[in-house]
């Protein structure tokens, strides 16, 4: 074969076969050349794997891996995705779902994690917030100890800047009428998205009419510390009260449970559970509390006081006026706002808190027109005291 590969290169060079030279180096050596590389190249290999093993690559991938774990996590599993609140309120659940979910409650009381109970300020307005700048001034300085939800006219776009505590705190909302199914739909609908906060403990409803009567630091450790819930639930045996009890609502509504009470609540976690996810009571007032049954004086009252008369204080910490009469309470306006004013209503009043005698009843009041506004905030530092 040497001769024929010789011959074919002296036929086409012309010259002496130097291929027919090279081709007598024995195979084995180059073979040998070779078995040696390949070993090198495995010990280098070896060394590598065991050196990265133990010293980089350990590290690495269970960096790696804890990056995806976290991925995972942060959308399905993680106790961040309970613990923390949701960073954006306008969600598409629908009422349906939003209840469903704002209904799930932890068994175990105690929760493993740093816990900072949070007030839920929940403000049911038609559309703007007038008396903001009391508000914002109320609650500067302590932020983490509170959240704040709105719940406007869905045609209504708030325009607050960044820096305001309102700012992005409007729920998805939907038109609500006094008196009617829908009002109570709305307060549902401000209960169930504050729920989804696992740090808010306590639910407070307020109009864009309202003004809190003390500083923060009183009106949390007053709710705090509270026993009870304050909701009002009385039995009226008056036709504005027992008269509009309708038998149909029976088994589940007997007259002798029937209860009446202020809109304006404030509830513990535990309650507010309670009235999303009730689907007994909810078919009954919708389907026979209806003008001049104003559903949204009885319902809630009628079925807390059902499931959990214990935990009320069976009375209202919003203070309003019916003095004048009528189907409304009184607004006051600038001409209104004096020390004496504030006089009338921190004084010559009586209430039981923690079942003991107080003469601190109530929190907020109502109705404030926007014309209130800045005299309510050049008195708010001597008077209501922030």
């Amino acid at each position: 074969m040497q001769t024929r590969f010789g011959s074919v290169g002296s036929l086409e060079e012309g010259k002496e076969p130097a291929v027919t030279t090279r081709s007598k180096t024995p195979p084995l050596r180059v073979l040998q050349l070779f078995g040696l590389f390949l070993a090198l190249c495995m010990a280098f290999f070896m060394i590598s794997i065991y050196t990265i093993r133990h010293f980089g690559t350990y590290s690495v991938i269970a960096t790696v891996k804890s990056n995806i774990v976290s991925c995972d996590e942060d959308e399905t599993t993680s106790l961040d995705h309970w613990r923390k609140p949701p960073s954006n309120l306008l969600h598409s659940m629908s009422d349906e779902e939003l209840l469903w979910r704002a209904s799930f409650m932890p068994r175990i009381k105690k929760y493993p994690f740093n816990r900072v109970p949070k007030i839920a300020f929940m403000f049911l307005t038609k559309g703007p917030l007038p008396l903001s700048p009391v508000w914002e001034r109320f609650f500067d300085g302590h932020q983490g100890l509170y959240s704040v939800y709105v719940h406007s006219l869905p045609s209504f776009d708030a325009e607050f800047p960044p820096s305001s505590v309102f700012y992005r705190r409007q729920i998805p909302s939907q038109v609500s009428e006094w008196g009617k199914m829908s009002m109570c739909d709305a307060e549902r609908r401000l209960l169930a998205n504050a729920l989804l906060d696992i740090s808010n403990e306590w639910f407070i409803l307020l109009s864009e009419s309202c003004i809190p009567l003390y500083n923060f630091s009183v009106i949390y450790h007053y709710i705090k510390k509270s026993k009870y819930s304050f909701i009002g639930a009385f039995d009226d045996p008056g036709p504005h009260g027992q008269g509009r009890y309708n038998e149909s609502m029976a088994p589940e509504v007997n007259l002798t449970q029937w209860r009446k009470g202020s809109q304006w609540f404030e509830i513990n976690r535990k309650l507010a559970v309670n009235i999303v996810e009730d689907i007994t009571y909810y078919p009954k007032f919708e389907q026979f509390c209806r003008p001049a049954c104003y559903v949204d004086e009885h319902y809630f009252p009628t079925m807390l006081t059902i499931q959990a008369s214990n935990l009320l204080a069976n009375r209202s910490i919003t203070w309003v006026d019916w003095s004048r009469g009528g189907a409304h309470p009184a607004t006051f306006g600038s001409a209104d706002i004096t020390e004496e004013f504030f006089t009338r209503i921190y004084e010559g009043h009586e209430c039981r808190y923690n079942d003991q005698p107080s003469s601190i009843c109530f929190l907020f009041a109502r109705k404030f027109a926007p014309s209130a506004l800045e005299p309510l905030l050049q008195i708010a530092p001597k008077v209501l005291g922030f």
